[in-house]
């Protein structure tokens, strides 16, 4: 692998450019804003504030959201799920 391939994949993996790209479009399809590029700068904004602590990372899912998709795998109730229903 060349030394400038090598320095390219270091720099996306040092500043996370792959899972920051991944997440912005999926925030794009689920929200599917009419406005996207605004949409894509208020998010990373939001991105920019988190960094600081000032504000939350925006997330696909809230708290609620995981809590309920806990409840449909865990039927019995036991406070946890086995391996397989988690893969």
């Amino acid at each position: 692998m060349a030394a400038g391939e090598e320095q390219s994949r270091e720099y996306l993996r040092r500043h996370r450019l792959p899972e920051l790209l991944h997440r912005l479009g999926a925030l794009l399809l689920f929200h599917r804003p009419e406005r996207p590029r605004e949409f894509l700068i208020q998010v990373l904004e939001r991105v920019k504030a988190g960094r600081r602590a000032e504000g939350e990372y925006p997330f696909l899912m809230d708290e609620a959201n995981v809590d309920a998709m806990f409840s449909l795998l865990d039927v019995l109730g036991q406070g946890y799920i086995r391996p397989a229903q988690y893969r």
